[in-house]
């Protein structure tokens, strides 16, 4: 196949990447309304069919989410992340679990080796965070802050933007352990969820590579075990 002439931006091209750049920057947050329409049109001067184009476009790739009658929302804050929630959406618990437990395993170890006196501090505001938590939504929101910090401890932007990219997912599956323990009333798994907690920040802290892995799958098996226990009941109550 021949090479062609590059060719100019279509007046499309510039507003999906001005829109793109909005996103991408967080000015446009993920979970935000876009400005409608009209606004768009004047704000960027083109016609209603270019706004709309870029729309399309941008929502073909996953950023945007058109709702009737509501509007236009970001989803996700890069095609990558777009493509890994796809992606995760089609994944069960179980398998969420089991990604997570390769990659924080890894970003254990590499905390431990290369945490920061700044990240540090930040561990441990977000395990007192965690410790404060007064419903079962400000946990899950301090829980995954906690696990986001260990993964910018590694100081490997790679890693630190792939696990960001799987919030979602991993919202559910910190949601569905910490929710059954919840109303379960199974004080001593709560309790034990937090130790471990403790354990893996205290380790990283320490500078001690395999004590932090440690801690990750103490983490994992124990959500897997709460899960297992949650689809027995279902299957019981279910007979």
């Amino acid at each position: 196949m021949k090479l062609r002439q590059a060719t100019r931006l279509t007046l499309v091209d510039q507003v999906v990447a001005q829109m793109d750049e909005l996103i991408q920057s967080g000015e446009w947050p993920v979970g935000k309304r876009i400005p409608a329409e009209p606004e768009l049109v004047n704000q960027l001067g083109v016609s209603r069919n270019t706004v709309r184009e870029a729309v399309r476009a941008l929502v073909h790739t996953g950023l945007l989410e058109t709702r009737q009658g509501d509007g236009t929302y970001v989803c996700s804050s890069s095609e990558l992340g777009a493509a890994l929630l796809r992606r995760l959406q089609r994944s069960t618990i179980v398998e969420t679990l089991e990604v997570r437990y390769a990659l924080e395993q890894e970003a254990a170890r590499l905390a431990a080796a290369r945490r920061t006196p700044e990240d540090i501090e930040a561990l441990r505001e977000c395990l007192a965070s965690c410790s404060a938590a007064k419903d079962v939504e400000a946990y899950i929101q301090a829980d995954m802050k906690l696990h986001q910090a260990i993964v910018n401890s590694t100081h490997n932007r790679f890693l630190a933007d792939l696990y960001e990219h799987m919030n979602e997912a991993i919202k559910v599956s910190i949601g569905s352990t910490v929710e059954y323990t919840v109303l379960s009333e199974l004080h001593e798994d709560m309790q034990l969820h937090d130790k471990v907690h403790s354990d893996l920040v205290t380790a990283i802290i320490d500078g001690e590579p395999e004590a932090s892995a440690g801690a990750v799958r103490a983490h994992i098996q124990l959500s897997q075990d709460v899960l297992l226990e949650k689809d027995n009941k279902e299957h019981s109550c279910n007979e």
